[in-house]
C-alpha cells in the first residue's frame, strides 16, 4: 500500500470515528445534545436528521461508486464543521478544537481521496 492510501485511510478513519461519536451522541444522549443546541440558538428538531445525514455522508465517502454524492458529502461535512466552530466560538464553551480537528481531517481525507 502506498503512502497516499495510508494517509487517506488514516484521516478518513479518524474522521469516521469522530462522526460516529457525534451521531451516537445525537441518538443516545439526546437531552444533553438538545441542551447544547438550545444554547447555540439552534432548533432541537434538527438533531435526528443531522445524525442521519452524518451517517449517510460517511457511507458516501467510503463508497467508491458514489463520486458525485461523495463530493456533496465532503461539502456538507465542511459546512457542518465550520458552523459548529462558529457556534462553539460564539458561546465561548472552548469546544472549537474539535471542529478545527474535524476540518483538518476532512481536508486531508478529501485531498488524498483525489490522489487515489
Amino acid at each position: 500500500m502506498n503512502r497516499s492510501k495510508i494517509i487517506f485511510y488514516a484521516a478518513t478513519g479518524l474522521l469516521t470515528l469522530l462522526m460516529l461519536f457525534s451521531a451516537g451522541m445525537y441518538f443516545f444522549n439526546h437531552e444533553e445534545v438538545a441542551g447544547m443546541f438550545t444554547s447555540f440558538g439552534y432548533p432541537t428538531y434538527i438533531i435526528y436528521p443531522l445524525a442521519v445525514a452524518k451517517l449517510l455522508g460517511l457511507f458516501a465517502i467510503w463508497n467508491p461508486n458514489f463520486k458525485i454524492i461523495k463530493e456533496w458529502a465532503y461539502a456538507g461535512f465542511f459546512f457542518d464543521f465550520v458552523l459548529a466552530f462558529f457556534a462553539h466560538y460564539m458561546i465561548s464553551d472552548g469546544a472549537e478544537s474539535f471542529s478545527i480537528a474535524a476540518i483538518a481531517l476532512l481536508i486531508v481525507s478529501y485531498i488524498y481521496s483525489k490522489k487515489q
